[in-house]
């Protein structure tokens, strides 16, 4: 005999199975099988009726009962060739007692558990017996299987061949353990092929359509202009959303011991034949494509938990997408379920809060789908009590009756026909659940716990079982899921169809409304985000290049040379003109040379005190880093001005656009400052050194000194003016008296905070210190003002010594014009010609879509401009939608009118 199968047919369920055997042959009182000696059994597979009839004509009768082998058991043979009688007294014996069970029927199913266990237990008698006695292991394998031999010994080998398991199997096969449990979808051809259902393809594009309009109006404020949904309500025990897990066919919806349903989740079902797999989107959170169902219910457990505690309820919808080629085109509202009392941690009003959020989705022309269990009597259902108020003659509502399998058929079948809570679109029974697996450890037939599509499978297969073994009960009712799911196409298809002309007025009106509005206030000037910030931008960057002809080199020179000529001063005042007013001792004061002996020295080529001290002062000005305080300099200058730029333009009234010009402006400004700095001072390194000057330069500086100087002067004399008016001029002059005569009579140093020592506060003999300084300083400015502006010593070069100021004055410009070729070159052109490539990255490639419509409405104008234009667009493309789909209604009716046909998929006329 070859290999092959061994076809196991199993009465008590009514179906065969093949079983994979080795040529090891027995003879047997019928026919010639193999006995099992393959280390394992193959998937236990189903075979058709008509491959049992087949058998039937090779010698396979009903006479030979074989038992079903258990795809959870891996089988491993120890035992040789020795004890091949004994394995064959065995097999005889077992055909024997499943042959007993078998024509017992179901009510001996207990006796084949028992047997099976009692495998177990002799187990270790037949391997003590195998050590004893070997030969009569043989002898009993000659005489042919006759099946008079002991009845241990035969167990013992059967079992040993059966259920001799190693760990090694165990391991190896633990996946195909868990694939041999997986149940399979039981097929119906009544069900519902969404793939390939053509009489559906019309009503489901349709649908789909239609769902695809309500969605563009959910985001238009308007009453009268609303698409139905399906809204699904009922308490929290009935089952609620478990009927739309099945509807879906996945468990995505948050569970949980507390209230978890806490904001409407409006959930819309999208059939898609070509995709390949079931897709869920978060729209209003940006998740797309998501495949991982238990990541979806973690995401609606999240949002829902994310609603406060003290609030509980949230009227703030979650809106999620389903597509699959498994679902129908369904637009659903899963509603937070009604609840009887409230919990000690939950507010006094959560009872009124949720029947408030659920009477706003219930009204029309939303369809009700109104869940109730079968095992709470109708008189008490929240969801037909709520759908009563909503809908007073039932005919929105759809009643569900859950929980079937929980009361008798006959009493389902009296609820699902009963005509004290009439509706007019009926009663629906369903199966929501399957029976929770058998927890008894180390039992045969225990089931063990399945989730996600697996328990939608179960399900079904379940509701499907349990509703054909009940089909004579049920006669004449509407039950199960997939009828559902069809059921509610067709009430959606004709709901929607029914609203589409009131809608379609709705729609007109509203849209000759917004558009005379929006006439009046904009006069139809077509303005979106996008094209607000472009231009925006557009005339930032023409305000750019105009700045780039009035800041040039001409204003950059001026502006660095005024900086140094401040610079220039403070160095004067430093080095040559300050002389501040002490009371210490004059005996051990440092006394330096007066500036008014260097105005009347006929020379001062051989006195090296004046040589000195000028030479230091410029050394002072040359090696102050003039590069760097260029460099920032004309970068805070272009800052200054980019931001006047933006003041002009409408971004003064976006504050994260002023932010984002100024972080472009400086990430240019910044790419080239330091190589700029470095660059400006490498170039006047050579004026650290020596500078020489020509006739012209010296002319041009000294009268720019002069000038320095005469500013200089009106500013020291303006803030002598000022602390006069602040202190009294008498009271001044009295204070400035006292402090001259005690410095001229001191001997000793004398504190100035002791009011008793000088008869004034110390704050108004500071003020007097200050106005004995001003005027030493105004009269001393007086003096070289005079003097560089008259003196023949200050008309040549050689008189440097004589008349600094004129001297540092043409050291700043020379620096400065040297400094203004590179700054212009290397930092202020730069600037003009990246700043605005540099803003087009930051505002057209950096900035998504939400962050420009953002940036577009933090103007209030902008916001209400742009608003009622969306508005406005919004409401022409549902209107075209609608239209298209009256157009098909129209043609669908002529159709119907030249046809013979007596089927039609839409009936829009009802």
């Amino acid at each position: 005999m070859r290999s092959g199968s061994l076809y196991i047919y199993a009465p008590i369920v009514g179906k065969l199975f093949s079983l994979s055997v080795n040529p090891i042959t027995v003879k047997s009182s019928h026919r010639c099988y193999s006995i099992l000696t393959t280390p394992r059994v193959s998937r236990v597979s189903r075979v058709p009726l008509r491959t049992l009839n087949q058998l039937s004509k090779h010698g396979v009768g009903p006479d030979i009962v074989f038992s079903r082998n258990l795809g959870f058991l891996k089988l491993f043979v120890r035992a040789g060739t020795v004890v091949g009688g004994t394995v064959a007294a065995g097999g005889s014996y077992v055909a024997y007692k499943v042959d007993q069970v078998s024509s017992f029927g179901q009510d001996r199913l207990s006796s084949i558990k028992d047997f099976t266990g009692g495998f177990f237990d002799k187990t270790g008698e037949f391997f003590k017996g195998f050590g004893d006695g070997g030969d009569g292991g043989a002898g009993s394998g000659g005489s042919g299987g006759s099946g008079n031999g002991d009845t241990t010994t035969a167990v013992g080998a059967t079992t040993a061949a059966a259920v001799g398991l190693t760990s090694e199997d165990d391991e190896d096969t633990a996946n195909e353990d868990d694939k041999d449990d997986e149940e399979t979808l039981i097929d119906d051809d009544e069900d519902v092929d969404f793939e390939h259902d053509e009489t559906n393809d019309e009503m489901m594009n349709l649908t789909r359509q239609m769902i695809e309009i309500r969605n563009l109006l959910a985001s238009v404020d308007h009453d009268s202009i609303r698409l139905p949904s399906i809204v699904v309500v009922g308490s929290q025990s009935s089952g609620k959303s478990s009927v739309l897990e099945s509807i879906v066919g996945q468990e995505f919806l948050p569970k949980g011991s507390n209230m978890v349903t806490r904001r409407p989740i409006e959930l819309t079902l999208i059939n898609t034949p070509e995709a390949a797999a079931e897709v869920a989107e978060f729209p209003a959170l940006k998740m797309f494509n998501l495949t991982d169902f238990q990541q979806v219910q973690k995401v609606l457990f999240d949002l829902n938990m994310a609603v406060p505690e003290h609030e509980c309820i949230s009227s703030d919808p979650i809106q999620i997408t389903i597509r699959s080629p498994k679902v129908p085109d369904l637009s659903l509202v899963d509603l937070p379920g009604y609840i009887q009392v409230e919990a000690a941690d939950q507010p006094i009003e959560l009872k009124q809060k949720i029947r408030h959020l659920c009477n706003r989705y219930l009204e029309a022309p939303n369809i009700i789908l109104a869940i109730s269990a079968a095992d709470v009597d109708l008189a008490n259902s929240a969801a037909l009590r709520a759908s009563r108020v909503a809908d007073p003659r039932g005919e929105r509502t759809i009643g569900v009756v859950t929980k079937l399998d929980l009361v008798e058929p006959e009493k389902a079948t009296a609820i699902l026909t009963n005509r004290k809570y009439p509706l007019r679109m009926g009663y629906v029974g369903v199966i929501t659940k399957a029976p929770p697996a058998n927890k008894v450890s180390g039992g045969l037939f225990s089931r063990r716990a399945v989730s996600g599509y697996q328990a939608f499978v179960a399900q079904q297969n379940f509701e499907h079982n349990y509703l054909k073994e009940n089909k004579e009960e049920f006669f004449g009712t509407t039950t199960g899921t997939r009828n559902l799911k069809k059921k509610l196409m067709k009430v959606l298809e004709k709901s929607m169809a029914a609203s589409l002309r009131p809608t379609h007025l709705a729609i007109q009106q509203e849209l000759e409304e917004t558009s005379y509005q929006f006439k009046v206030e904009f006069n139809d000037r077509s303005l979106t985000p996008q094209t607000y910030l472009a231009n925006n931008i557009d005339a930032l960057k023409l305000a750019t290049k105009e700045l780039s002809h009035r800041f040039s080199r001409r204003e950059l020179k001026s502006l660095l040379k005024n900086e140094l000529d401040q610079k220039v001063l403070d160095l004067l005042a430093e080095r040559y003109w300050n002389k501040p007013f002490s009371l210490k001792n004059s005996k051990t004061s440092i006394v330096e040379p007066d500036l008014r002996e260097l105005s009347q020295l006929a020379t001062v080529d051989e006195d090296l005190y004046w040589h000195k001290k000028l030479d230091l002062t410029s050394s002072s000005l040359t090696k102050l880093g003039v590069g760097r305080l260029s460099t920032s300099l004309v970068t805070n200058s272009l800052l200054t001005e980019v931001e006047n730029l933006v003041d002009g333009t409408q971004l003064r009234n976006h504050p994260m656009a002023k932010t984002a010009v100024k972080d472009a402006a400086k990430a240019v400004l910044g790419a080239k400052y330091y190589s700029t700095a470095d660059q400006v001072e490498n170039c006047i390194k050579p004026y650290k050194y020596e500078i020489e000057l020509e006739d012209r330069e010296w002319q041009t500086s000294k009268e720019n000194a002069v000038n320095l100087l005469k500013e200089e002067l009106r500013q020291c004399d303006e803030v002598y003016n000022n602390l006069k008016r602040l202190v009294g001029g008498r009271k001044l002059q009295q204070v400035v008296t006292y402090l001259e005569k005690l410095n001229q009579q001191q001997t000793v140093d004398i504190d100035l905070s002791s009011n008793e020592a000088l008869g004034f506060s110390p704050t108004l003999v500071q003020r007097g210190q200050d106005a004995i300084f001003l005027k030493d300083r105004l009269s001393l400015l007086k003096m070289r003002y005079q003097f560089v502006k008259n003196s023949k010593k200050c008309r040549k070069k050689e008189g440097k010594y004589q008349c600094p100021e004129i001297f540092l004055d043409a050291v700043s410009t020379k620096v400065s014009s040297t400094a203004i070729l590179f700054l212009n070159v290397e930092l202020l052109s730069d600037f003009y010609y990246n700043f605005p490539r540099e803003l087009d990255i930051k505002f057209f490639t950096n900035l998504s879509k939400e962050d420009i419509d953002n940036f577009a409405k933090e103007d209030p104008k902008i916001k209400k401009h742009i608003e009622l234009q969306e508005r406005k667009d919004l409401l022409e493309n549902a209107l075209n939608k609608i239209e298209g789909v009256l157009a098909i209604q129209r043609n669908k009716i002529g159709l119907i009118a030249d046809s013979t046909s007596k089927h039609s998929i839409f009936n829009w006329g009802s």
